[in-house]
């Protein structure tokens, strides 16, 4: 079960991906209209940019289809495509009215929330169509049927599985809307503490993945809230409201974990501040510019948890002062300064150099306890004690040999050595039953996980690696995740 939710929060970041894009298009469409220069322009933009963030239950419906199908095959996006709009658009108030005899107001109006934008069952109809992939892809008909066999069969079966869910729909839908509601709803009305408390749980299940899933609930329309689309819309927007469980993250995100990261450099020992000012350089700048702070959490997370507990706790404090402020800004992907700057020409932002104040702020804060508990706990942060960090450039960085002419042979690019060395630590192409990956991590499951050699992947730049159970494993690498994903796959099929 957890390493379900672990990928099905992976899977989530493939959608969230595109949201970018959105936030750009509709900040020029903004910029325009702050400047009353070409209004038709700007419209057209405006409204290019809401269009991405109205269809997003059927990219969610694709995303978590393809990230939890055993292959990125086109058949299973194109089944998640079927089952989202036969569910979507059967269980319509326009579609249901004739059905159930009835005129189109008097359809509960909880089936008007059957539309592109239904995230939750975007994510049920993207199980549905990735288990029959799972399941199906391979299956053989007889010889009359052998067209449809194989990965033919699965849009068919996903469609007629989705017929089976919109049934089942058109009884409980009612319920668990009125639920989100009540749940989304509660949290609202919880105000500042209901900020506190979701801040402080998004941090906390970083280690686990699930906070994807989380963000679902408060970013998307899961529970009413919205916060990302009504603040990029402005369609619904609340000012001083709206964009209340993302501004918070800014200051953290910002000047909290570059602090940190500056924290544990000056505590570092000496001889290993050249090295741990390399790995906590480049994660601070990825914090800052764009809103990943994977690289520098690791790096800490687990060899000294009270302090993740503390940053998980001072990002709480960051999203409670923000929304009792009302200070809003917003991003499409994450809380670092490109989307920092796309908000601040956003007519739904409030007061947001607010955030920049509070910035500074909390980067004292962060640099003083960070460095403070490290100091008097004598915690094993990156460069002490018991973690210190081996010099790339001498033998003590990998625990094996590396064939000189394997790797010239093979060598396309700068990320093929790490690739291979990573393949290596993870015990070779034999022991990987599959690879994904997130923004920043590589997301395996292996046959077994007590062959790993941390060393060996850590030497080739790694960040951290984390275990779960026997089989699942990730590896934090960075921004550049995507890159060595890519290589490693390519190296597997060679």
């Amino acid at each position: 079960m957890f390493s379900f939710f672990q990928r099905l929060g992976r899977s989530l970041m493939l959608p969230v991906a595109v949201l970018p894009a959105a936030a750009i298009i509709t900040g020029i469409g903004n910029a325009l209209t702050a400047m009353g220069v070409l209004p038709t322009v700007a419209a057209f933009f405006s409204s290019a940019g809401s269009t991405i963030l109205a269809q997003l239950g059927i990219l969610f419906a694709i995303g978590v289809a393809l990230g939890m199908a055993k292959k990125n095959d086109g058949a299973v996006a194109l089944a998640a495509a079927v089952g989202f709009f036969l569910t979507t658009v059967v269980l319509s108030p326009e579609k249901l009215a004739p059905l159930l005899g009835v005129k189109t107001t008097g359809v509960d109006p909880a089936f008007e929330q059957m539309n592109n934008s239904n995230v939750l069952i975007g994510l049920i109809v993207g199980l549905i169509a990735a288990y029959t992939y799972n399941k199906f892809s391979k299956t053989e008909l007889p010889t009359a049927l052998s067209f449809f066999s194989g990965k033919r069969l699965v849009p068919i079966l996903t469609a007629f599985f989705s017929i089976i869910l919109a049934v089942i729909m058109l009884f409980v839908w009612p319920y668990i809307y009125s639920a989100i509601v009540i749940f989304g709803t509660w949290i609202l009305d919880l105000g500042p503490v209901g900020a506190f408390l979701y801040g402080f749980f998004n941090r906390l299940l970083i280690p686990t993945g699930l906070h994807h899933a989380l963000n679902s609930v408060f970013w998307f329309d899961l529970a009413g809230i919205n916060d990302i689309a009504k603040f990029q819309t402005g369609d619904g927007a609340i000012h001083g409201v709206t964009g209340r469980y993302m501004a918070g993250f800014f200051p953290v995100m910002m000047f909290g974990i570059p602090a940190a990261a500056l924290a544990m450099y000056h505590t570092a020992e000496s001889k290993q501040k050249k090295r741990v000012y390399g790995l906590m350089f480049g994660g601070a700048i990825s914090a800052f510019f764009v809103g990943v702070t994977e690289p520098v959490e690791f790096s800490f997370m687990f060899v000294a948890p009270i302090l993740f507990v503390i940053h998980a706790f001072l990002t709480g404090l960051s999203m409670f002062i923000a929304a009792l402020f009302h200070w809003t800004a917003g991003f499409s992907f994450s809380a670092g300064l490109i989307d920092y700057v796309l908000s601040l020409i956003n007519p739904v932002a409030n007061h947001p150099y607010m955030l920049l104040l509070q910035g500074v702020v909390f980067f004292i804060i962060y640099y003083v306890v960070f460095r403070f508990a490290i100091r008097i706990f004598k915690l094993n942060t990156p460069g002490r004690g018991d973690n210190l960090l081996p010099d790339p450039t001498s033998d003590e960085a990998t625990t094996g040999d590396v064939d000189e002419n394997e790797v010239q042979t093979t060598s396309k690019n700068k990320y093929t050595q790490p690739a291979s060395q990573i393949l290596e630590g993870l015990g070779g192409k034999a022991n990987i039953m599959s690879l994904t990956n997130c923004a920043t991590r590589l997301r395996m499951e292996l046959h077994d996980n007590s062959i790993i050699d941390e060393a060996k992947i850590k030497g080739a730049g790694a960040v951290g690696v984390t275990k779960s159970g026997k089989h699942n494993t990730q590896v934090i690498i960075g921004t550049q995740v995507q890159q060595v994903a890519d290589e490693i796959e390519e190296q597997m099929e060679k």
